[in-house]
C-alpha cells in the first residue's frame, strides 16, 4: 500500500500539528496551522491569519461556521476533532444541573500544507511544496515496525458491574439502550504513526486517521461515519449496531454472521438505532427526503462484523452541514436511546470520554463536511497511551457477552500497537 507509506512519511516529517485522514481510498495530509479554530463551552477562538475571541450562545455549530467564514481565505478546508462532550452543548441534550463541560471541545486547523495521495496521483496546495516533494521522494529509512500486543481482558469485573446496573435501569424503563465503555491502559509510550501504519494494513475501516493537535494525539480505524454532507446538501449517516467477531476463519465468520442476522437482541438494537437516525435527520432535512438504504447489511470492520444501514436526506433550505452534524451528534451507536437519558447514564457510569466516540472532521468552504466516528483507536496525551471500546446495552444484554464484545472491538487495535 504505497499511499499509506507516503502519507505516514509526511506524518513523521515534524509538522507541529497535523491530521491524516483517509476516505474512499485516498489519503489527505493536512500539516501546520495557517489558522486554528477552537471552541469550548463559552467561547470560540481563532488564531493565525486573524485573531479573535468571541463568546457564543445558541448553536455551537453556527459559532464554528461563523468563525470559519470570518477567515480571510478562499476555498479553505479545515481538519480537526470534536470531543464527545460537544453533545453537552446541544439543545435538548445538555444534562439538567450538570456543569458546563470543561476544556476545549473542538479544534480545527486550516493547514499551511495540504497533500492528497490517491492511487497513481499526488496533488499539493499551500506552502512547503518543495519540502513535500523531497519527503515523498526519499527512500524509507525505518524498518518494519514491531508491535507489542496489549492484553484486552484486564479489569473486566468493574465493566460487568456497570453493564448489570444499566440492564437494571433499562428494565425499569429509564432508557432503551446505552453504550458503556472501558479503558485499557497501554503500559508503554506508543509510536502512533507506526501503530497506524501497521494497524491500517490489518483493518478495513470506513475512514482512518492519525493526528496530533494541541498536544494530544490519536490514531484509529473508524468503522462508521457520523455524517457526510456533499456540496448539494445531501447528508448521510451510517448507524452500525449489532456486532460479532470476524477474522476467525471462513466457517466461524459465516456462522457468526448468520447468528448476528437472526439474533433478536442484535436486530432490535440495530432497528432502534436506524429509527433514531431517521428522526434526527428529519429535523434538518426537507420533508419526505429522509430514506434508508442497504438496511441491515453487513460491514466487516477489522476484527468484528456489524449490522449496518445508511440513512440519508436532503438538507432543508437554510440548513448547513454543521446543523446536520449537530442533529446526529453524538452518534446513536456511541451514546444510546433516548439520547438525553443515555447521556445521563454515561455521565454516571463511564469516565470522561474526551475524543473517544466523538469525531474526526473535515469541512470546506463549499459547504461539505465529513465526520468519522472515533472508535477502534489508540489515544495519547501527557505521556499516557490508552485504548477504549464499548458495547450497546439493551434489556436482553448480559455482562459477559458485552465484555466479550469490547474485547472483540479492542482486537482491531490492540495487536498492532508499536512501542516508541
Amino acid at each position: 500500500m504505497r499511499e499509506l507509506a507516503l502519507v505516514t512519511a509526511l506524518a513523521r516529517a515534524g509538522f507541529e500539528d497535523y491530521v491524516v485522514y483517509e476516505r474512499d481510498g485516498a489519503w489527505t495530509f493536512a500539516g501546520g496551522a495557517l489558522a486554528t479554530v477552537t471552541l469550548d463551552a463559552t467561547h470560540v477562538r481563532v488564531r493565525g491569519v486573524i485573531e479573535s475571541d468571541t463568546e457564543w450562545s445558541g448553536s455551537p455549530g453556527a459559532a464554528l461556521q461563523s468563525a470559519l467564514d470570518s477567515l480571510p481565505l478562499t476555498a479553505w478546508r479545515a481538519y480537526g476533532t470534536v470531543h464527545f462532550g460537544f453533545s453537552n452543548l446541544l439543545t435538548g441534550l445538555s444534562l439538567r444541573g450538570a456543569a458546563a463541560p470543561a476544556g476545549e471541545l473542538v479544534r480545527l486547523i486550516v493547514p499551511r500544507t495540504e497533500v492528497r495521495i490517491a492511487p497513481g496521483e499526488v496533488t499539493m496546495r499551500g506552502e512547503e511544496q518543495e519540502r513535500v516533494r523531497e519527503i515523498l521522494a526519499a527512500p524509507v529509512t525505518h524498518g518494519t515496525p514491531e508491535p507489542q500486543p496489549i492484553d484486552v481482558r484486564v479489569d473486566g469485573a468493574s465493566y460487568r458491574e456497570r453493564v448489570a446496573q444499566a440492564v437494571k435501569e433499562i428494565r425499569q424503563g429509564q432508557y432503551q439502550k446505552v453504550i458503556l465503555s472501558r479503558t485499557v491502559r497501554v503500559p508503554y509510550e506508543a509510536d502512533l504513526v507506526a501503530t497506524y501504519e501497521v494497524g491500517r494494513r490489518a483493518n478495513t475501516p470506513a475512514r482512518s486517521f492519525v493526528l496530533r493537535l494541541g498536544g494530544a494525539a490519536a490514531a484509529g480505524f473508524s468503522p462508521e461515519i457520523v455524517a457526510t454532507v456533499d456540496t448539494a446538501g445531501e447528508v448521510t449517516t451510517q448507524p452500525l449496531a449489532g456486532t460479532r467477531a470476524f477474522g476467525r476463519g471462513a466457517a466461524q465468520d459465516a456462522a457468526a454472521r448468520a447468528e448476528l442476522e437472526s439474533n433478536p437482541k442484535e436486530v432490535f438494537e440495530h432497528a432502534v438505532s436506524v429509527r433514531t437516525s431517521q428522526a434526527e435527520l428529519r429535523r434538518v432535512c426537507r420533508p419526505g427526503s429522509v430514506r434508508v438504504g442497504d438496511f441491515m447489511g453487513i460491514k466487516e470492520r477489522g476484527s468484528v462484523q456489524h449490522l449496518a444501514s445508511l440513512v440519508s436526506g436532503t438538507l432543508a433550505e437554510g440548513r448547513t452541514a454543521w446543523d446536520a452534524l449537530e442533529a446526529v451528534f453524538p452518534a446513536v451507536t456511541a451514546s444510546g436511546i433516548p439520547k438525553r437519558e443515555s447521556l445521563d447514564a454515561i455521565a454516571r457510569m463511564d469516565e470522561a470520554r474526551g475524543l473517544y466516540s466523538g469525531a474526526v472532521v473535515t469541512a470546506a468552504s463549499d459547504g461539505s463536511l465529513d465526520a468519522a466516528l472515533v472508535l477502534r483507536a489508540v489515544y495519547q496525551e501527557d505521556g499516557v497511551t490508552w485504548l477504549r471500546a464499548g458495547a450497546g446495552i439493551v434489556a436482553d444484554s448480559t455482562p459477559e457477552r458485552e465484555l466479550e464484545e469490547t474485547c472483540e472491538k479492542l482486537s482491531s487495535v490492540a495487536p498492532y500497537v508499536v512501542p516508541a
